[in-house]
């Protein structure tokens, strides 16, 4: 494992630091750092070992990971593709500093500030960060994206419900807007890997060839908005696990479609592969949840840790090589990072089905295989994200 190396080499007269060039670089780099150290401290608390720290509260685990981790890896990868997306700049040098240093006060507000004032420090970070991406699409005319800025504005609303919710202002369980976050992450990976998952298997695939159909793309999409709505609602389980389902058939058929099987022998893009089926599996658990069968927990944990977080990865990546102009390969570290993922994953979907006895030992296991992943991203990819690009183009 190599050691992270804040580089000192020289930044060329008005231009920032490399690390605040462009969005990906700070958030991917802060979001690993949260995956690295934010599990093992709710694991301590879980274990009794940090009474006094609100990491005892599995409120704050659930926050963390949806709003902190996720939220900081959306805001990476949309500002970084949003100036692809419209020739426009998304916010760089001292905008995205402050940005990220608002981010780092909500982790801290969120465990050592009262209550209102981590309402207030870490309610702000998605609204402004939908305003400044907002800012460049409608400046661009970039309608085809504004159902993206739509996702960043929800998420932004769930967390303050989350926190409303949370302190008892109003008659809503925390979990509400926690369940309805992570299905809105679900829905932005269906819309943004139906974009790109075919097109990286087509260009790293010799020989593959992905398919997509208009009409399936919007059904499954659509079919993935109504189950987010439907379990939000609250509506019956004869309603709700029809729907999800349907979800799950259509999104594996469109799975399919993208030759999945071509892409065994390249890392970065089984690996996003693999994560969709992830997303495949929870809406099958969530429509069984619906019925009474298995727990809601099984389900949003495949839909997070597996889906979400191995898309994550995936694309923190395979965009951060790409864009500081390294070659598009996986090693052995990467290899690493997506095998222990995928151990997280799966042994925390057994904790809940094993015995009560071998349950703390499986979450431990997976949690630390989950956290190690990201640490060892943390660790390759600090110095490229802190770096220039090697290839001395901007970005």
């Amino acid at each position: 494992m190599r050691s992270i190396h804040i580089p000192t080499e020289p930044t060329p007269a008005g231009q920032p630091h490399p690390l605040l060039r462009l969005g990906f670089r700070p958030f991917y780099l802060l979001a690993a750092a949260l995956a690295a150290l934010s599990v093992p401290l709710w694991l301590a608390a879980y274990r009794g070992l940090l009474p006094a720290l609100p990491t005892a509260n599995v409120l704050w685990h659930m926050h963390e990971m949806v709003f902190g981790f996720a939220g900081a890896v959306i805001v990476g990868f949309l500002f970084t593709a949003g100036r692809n997306w419209t020739n426009l700049p998304t916010p760089a040098g001292g905008q995205l500093a402050a940005l990220a240093l608002l981010w780092l006060a909500g982790r801290a507000a969120m465990l050592l500030a009262p209550q209102t004032t981590a309402f207030v420090v870490d309610g702000a970070f998605l609204p402004l960060c939908a305003l400044a991406f907002g800012r460049v699409l409608v400046q661009a005319q970039s309608k085809r994206n504004y159902p993206i800025l739509g996702i960043l504005v929800l998420l932004s609303v769930a967390n303050l419900l989350f926190h409303a919710a949370a302190n008892g202002w109003i008659a809503l369980s925390p979990l509400t807007p926690v369940h309805g976050a992570i299905l809105m992450v679900t829905v932005l990976e269906a819309v943004i890997g139906g974009r790109v998952i075919p097109m990286f298997t087509r260009n790293g695939a010799p020989g593959s060839t992905p398919v997509t159909l208009a009409w399936r793309e919007k059904a499954s999409i659509a079919l993935l908005l109504a189950t987010m709505l439907a379990w939000v609602a609250g509506l019956p389980g004869a309603i709700v696990a029809p729907i999800a389902f349907a979800a799950a058939a259509i999104n594996t058929v469109r799975l399919v479609g993208w030759a999945p099987f071509a892409t065994v022998r390249v890392p970065l893009l089984w690996i996003l592969h693999l994560a969709y089926a992830w997303v495949v599996a929870g809406l099958v658990l969530l429509g069984f949840a619906a019925l009474g069968i298995g727990s809601a927990s099984s389900a949003f944990h495949a839909l997070a840790v597996g889906g979400m977080s191995g898309l994550i990865l995936g694309m923190i990546t395979r965009t951060a090589l790409g864009h500081t102009g390294r070659m598009l390969r996986a090693g052995r570290a990467e290899s690493a990072m997506y095998l222990l993922l995928q151990a997280g994953a799966l042994g925390r979907l057994c904790a809940n089905i094993v015995p009560a006895a071998a349950r703390d030992y499986l979450l431990l296991a997976s949690g630390l295989a989950w956290s190690v992943a990201f640490l060892l991203y943390l660790c390759v990819y600090g110095p490229y994200l802190c770096r220039a690009r090697v290839d001395g183009r901007e970005g």
